[in-house]
């Protein structure tokens, strides 16, 4: 086993592997960028070394740093984790000339499933079934539509190189298929530096299904079971389960053998994935290899026990696998879902900021929380906005199911969009809950999971009210009166004579609330929409909040940021603004005039021109977040009057990036 090994990644992966390498008693190196110098994996690690600036560019890829620091602080091995630099051929390489050991497979097998057309025809070679496509090297774009119209529509365009979803486009007709190419190709190009693709046809329907398989240099390998990773958002995972639901023995046996066959046809070793499309009739055809752990292997490590990354480090030392293929149990059923600094309402946009308030459930057996971050800490738009991965395990998918909703109640994120009640949304939806899955899930369910009207309870705007008053009584810095504080600043409501009365106003969004106040002996009197009720409480710590409204007791949560009361109640969130009554009654702060970026980015690509008329929906330009590509759209019908950025400029959240005219009015008659 290794004295020391470097970990060239960030986030919960840099995190875990830390984690594991303590335990075997290996001591660790972190490399950081600018924006990562008090990260969680830095706190965690042996050393740190400081890389480069915040963009990945300039810091976690670049090779020769990562090289630099391990040499440096005497590491014997790098593990890539997973992204960057984790399927960079060349890196293994560098690492095997520097007598550095590359916790990865041989840069040979890098290189065969790197491309994802070279993949598709050395799994045909090795009697893998294929996805009906084409994979060959001409990529005139003549030549990729008329292969897209043999194959017939839809047809779904890959990135060569791509991974993660990126690079990828859903084609559904010849005549979208050049506007789709020209994306596909661009967001390769700026994600991976490679511009070439490949054409498939595009399964309807389809489930997404892999394998974990494992090898070590004594030619051995297993798989270790399969996982379903169907629900996606725009090609990106977000809740992944093991085992697949409804899978039989037989089909089980047959995609291992595929798996195996197809990790053996490259001469693998270590962790790797091998990617299939499984057809509505059960049929499934090889999609691709990933040659690295991926971000779902918890749910395989909580169905059969295992510690893959103690494995990886295991055979990155010459040690054989630890277990044969008859050995291998699976039992129970783990499900896993990303926590994403998101908005699902804004179509995925990633989130940036502070992390303000970072609630979690408790860990246990059942319950297992991958993180890279803590209260406190900073979403930066420079890299992935995960912020957790959420596991949980039981004895069959129902019990795991009824384990996974609990804990995405208990779930309290403060400071940035995020995802937790999407997630909560989805699988208490009965596609997701009676295993009804397909990679358009989301799409085909988004009457259920995007309600159009979301109403607030009545207990949410008391909670609100409530929790302002228990701040005023309690003074900002959540003291308490002492020997010393003048009773004339105490904020009890205190009268002579008769009772003080006022009005708490609060806003969530379009809908607004007033609150009557009355203080009374220990409490208030609070009326709503012509109602009355007694009313108490006061915060347990940590944002906890139990209250008395009336007869009943109410445990929730409310997190005081800014002017807002976040308030956690039955699994729901709702940011809801104290504001003055003057605001109330103000106008629309709404852009007249202009579009704002939706997010921090970088322009990559201009689609309209100044003068230029356009309808609503009209794309105008493109914006990269997050390894994300997203087209800024007409919000309406004008004239593009300028365009503030060019390409390359980077952009913050709220700058103007068209400025619009109304169109020109028609000549009288």
């Amino acid at each position: 086993m290794f004295a020391k090994i470097l970990v060239a990644n960030r986030g919960e992966i840099a995190c875990r592997v830390i984690d594991t390498a303590r335990r075997l008693g290996v001591k660790t190196v972190a490399v950081h960028s600018t924006a990562d110098a008090d990260a969680r994996h830095v706190r965690l690690a042996d050393e740190a070394v400081h890389i480069g600036p915040a963009p990945a560019r300039e810091s976690y890829l670049v090779a020769q740093r990562i090289l630099d620091a391990a040499l440096a602080t005497g590491a014997q091995a790098i593990h890539p984790g997973y992204g960057f630099l984790s399927e960079n051929a060349d890196f293994a390489e560098a690492c095997e000339r520097a007598g550095l050991t590359f916790i990865g497979p041989p840069a040979a097998a890098i290189r065969a499933m790197g491309s994802k057309s070279a993949a598709k025809a050395l799994m045909e070679r090795a009697g893998v079934p294929l996805t009906p496509g084409y994979h060959g090297e001409d990529q005139d774009p003549a030549v990729l539509q008329a292969a897209a119209d043999r194959i017939g529509y839809p047809v779904l365009i890959k990135a060569s190189a791509g991974g993660g979803g990126r690079g990828m486009r859903r084609v559904d007709a010849a005549a979208d298929f050049p506007g789709a190419l020209a994306a596909c190709r661009r967001e390769a190009l700026q994600a991976f530096g490679d511009e070439r693709v490949l054409v498939e046809q595009y399964v309807l329907r389809p489930r997404h299904v892999e394998l974990q398989v494992f090898a070590d240099r004594h030619g051995r390998c297993v798989h270790l079971f399969e996982r379903d990773c169907s629900v996606q958002r725009r090609h990106q995972k977000i809740l992944e389960e093991a085992p697949a639901p409804g899978m039989t023995p037989e089909r089980r046996a047959a995609m291992g053998a595929a798996a195996v066959a197809a990790a053996r046809a490259v001469g693998y070793v270590g962790a790797g994935t091998v990617e299939f499309i499984v057809h509505p009739d059960g049929r499934f055809h090889f999609m691709e290899m990933n040659t690295r752990l991926q971000v779902e292997h918890p749910v395989t490590e909580m169905i059969t026990g295992l510690d893959l990354v103690e494995w990886q480090l295991r055979v990155a030392a010459g040690e054989p696998l630890p277990l044969t293929q008859e050995q291998l149990q699976l039992e129970g059923h783990a499900i896993e879902a990303r926590v994403y600094a998101e908005d699902p309402e804004r179509g995925f946009l990633p989130s940036t900021g502070r992390l303000i308030h970072l609630a979690q459930p408790e860990p246990s057996f059942h319950v297992r929380i991958d993180t890279g971050v803590e209260e406190g800490d900073e979403i930066s738009p420079h890299y992935d906005a995960m912020i957790a991965k959420l596991i949980v395990w039981d004895r069959t998918r129902e019990a795991a199911l009824a384990r996974l909703r609990l804990a995405l109640a208990q779930y309290r994120i403060v400071g940035v969009e995020n995802n937790v009640e999407f997630l909560a949304r989805v699988v208490t939806s009965p596609a997701f809950a009676t295993a009804d899955l397909d990679t358009g899930l989301i799409e085909r369910e988004r009457a259920v999971l995007f309600p159009a009207v979301r109403q607030v309870p009545e207990e949410a705007w008391l909670l609100a009210a409530l929790a302002e008053l228990t701040r005023e009584r309690l003074g900002a810095e959540g003291g308490s009166a002492g020997p010393d504080r003048s009773p004339w600043g105490a904020r009890d409501g205190w009268r002579l004579n008769h009772r003080a009365t006022r009005t708490v106003s609060l806003r969530l969004g379009e809908e607004a609330r007033e609150v009557a106040v009355e203080y009374t002996a220990g409490g208030y009197l609070l009326g709503l929409d012509g109602r009355r009720v007694e009313a108490s409480g006061g915060f347990e710590g940590h944002g906890r909040f139990l209250a008395r409204l009336g007869e009943r007791r109410l445990r929730a949560a409310v997190v005081l940021a800014g002017e807002r009361r976040q308030v956690f109640f039955e699994g729901r969130t709702y940011p809801i603004a104290c504001v003055s009554a003057a605001a109330l009654a103000g106008e629309r702060d709404d852009v007249v005039g202009g579009l704002t970026a939706p997010m921090p980015g970088k322009v990559v690509a201009l689609l309209a021109a100044p003068g230029q008329a356009v309808e609503k929906g009209t794309p105008l330009l493109v914006l990269e977040a997050m390894k994300m590509e997203h087209t800024v759209l007409a919000p309406r019908a004008g004239v593009v009057k300028a365009l503030r950025f060019g390409v390359g400029d980077q952009v913050s959240e709220g700058s103007e990036l068209v400025e619009f005219e109304a169109p020109a009015a028609p000549p009288a008659g």
